[in-house]
């Protein structure tokens, strides 16, 4: 196990696993606690992590001093662990008592800090300071220190961070309750906060998941995230931020890393969108889908960022959820542009239930029940109101490779007010992925 030196002699250790850029982990309690982290849920697959093991605890030395324990010595651990990785800014993850510690080290050294997150930080939040109180938990020993360190200087400090914190609890952590969360991260000026259903005080080991996808998203600088109704969304954005804004909606089973080729080259003089709908990529899955929740999604997800008389570009099921947006808000699409979209025609044969595949999958497997339901026996209204579609309409379909009768695509074109075909053959089902080139003509050619 790897070792260091701290500023006072004292040998600690450190576990190191996963795989690319690093993460500082600062763990809570003693050992047996720290056990418990393992891989983060499998956040090691992400990231390299880097687990401090505090003095007295694991492989680190037992100082004879107690007064050693003191928080402002811990934090000057922290400090040296991360001169000893040769870090000159750290991404650190604090857990528990550790979230305390991991606060107070970003007070102390603010300029040392990228990102910060406090997973189950524990204890009431009222302001600044109670960021600081935290770290009794840190420091159990060192009570005595704790008046410096809830000094003016370190609530300053915490104020004027700079860095994003991102403060996550479980809904059933009895040490952190969601308005207490939401409390701690409004203690920071690019604070937020992330509350995981059904989860208690290590929420990793309740849903790997549901921890992974926040912290994924919070830790990766091209990733944002909004909420709309209640449910965190993930996406990213390119482009110049005085350009016209293009949003991208992926298909069923994707996200929005799907549009990256077509993101790439809009992005030259567009301000480019690619949002993960609920249920896919980043994104939270609250387990309520469908072509109208979708839709709903998406009208949220425009107003949330200011953006109307847009133009969307979709993809099958998302092609799906702009069209009737469409129909519903037209002020809020510009140019549509819809990628082998559904007809809205019962399926004849209608698809059975669809039984999960034995590994993993990209998406929550609930969308597949509630979009087959809805493609089985559509809402008659989403066919007959396509005729409200008056937006500039560019349907792109795949020819005869695609599994999509194209003839009901011709017909989609004729019931919008300014609808018009393209077909690019060999496109199949994928067009802007199998022929992106000749896609991205198109659209561009459309005015995109």
């Amino acid at each position: 196990m790897p070792r260091f030196t701290t500023y006072d002699g004292t040998e600690l250790s450190y576990r190191t696993l996963g795989v690319g850029e690093a993460l500082l982990v600062l763990p809570g309690g003693p050992m047996p606690e720290a056990d418990r982290l393992g891989d983060l849920g499998g956040l090691a697959a992400h990231r390299a992590l880097f687990v401090l093991e505090p003095r007295g605890t694991g492989g680190s030395a037992v100082p004879a001093d107690p007064a050693s324990h003191r928080c402002d010595r811990q934090v000057a651990d922290v400090e040296a662990f991360r001169a000893h990785l040769g870090l000159d800014r750290a991404d650190l993850l604090g857990v528990s008592a550790g979230a305390g510690l991991a606060t107070l080290y970003a007070a102390a050294h603010p300029e040392r800090i990228r990102s910060l997150v406090l997973v189950a930080p524990g204890g009431r939040a009222p302001g600044v300071a109670a960021a600081a109180e935290q770290s009794d938990r840190a420091g159990a020993k060192a009570r005595d220190a704790q008046g410096a360190f809830a000094g003016e200087n370190t609530r300053r400090a915490l104020r004027e961070l700079t860095a994003p914190v991102l403060v996550l609890a479980g809904a059933h952590d009895p040490g952190t309750t969601p308005e207490e969360a939401a409390e701690l991260a409004a203690c920071f000026p690019h604070g937020e906060f992330a509350v995981q259903p059904a989860a208690g005080h290590f929420p990793w080991l309740d849903d790997a998941g549901a921890f992974l996808r926040p912290v994924l998203a919070f830790l990766d600088p091209a990733v944002r995230t909004v909420t709309v109704d209640g449910v965190r969304l993930a996406y990213r954005v390119t482009g110049p931020e005085d350009a016209e804004p293009v949003v991208l909606v992926h298909g069923r089973g994707a996200d929005g890393t799907d549009w990256a080729g077509i993101a790439a080259e809009l992005s030259a003089d567009r301000r480019v969108y690619a949002v993960d709908l609920r249920g896919h990529g980043l994104s939270d899955r609250p387990g309520d889908y469908g072509f109208g929740v979708f839709r709903d999604e998406l009208s949220g997800f425009l107003r949330a960022l200011g953006l109307t008389a847009v133009t969307v570009v979709g993809h099958s099921m998302g092609a799906g959820a702009a069209c009737l947006l469409a129909q519903r808000e037209p002020d809020l699409i510009g140019r549509l542009v819809l990628e082998e979209p559904p007809w809205f025609v019962p399926l004849d044969p209608p698809r059975g239930p669809a039984a999960p595949p034995a590994e993993p999958v990209a998406l929550d497997w609930r969308v597949v029940g509630a979009t087959d339901a809805e493609l089985n026996t559509p809402d008659p209204a989403w066919r007959e109101e396509l005729g409200q579609i008056s937006a500039p309409t560019l349907i792109v379909g795949g020819g005869a490779s695609s599994h999509l009768p194209q003839d009901q695509l011709a017909r989609l074109a004729e019931l919008v007010q300014d609808g018009l075909l393209m077909t690019i053959k060999g496109g199949g089902h994928l067009v802007h992925a199998h022929r992106p080139a000749k896609f991205l003509a198109a659209i561009r050619n459309f005015g995109v």
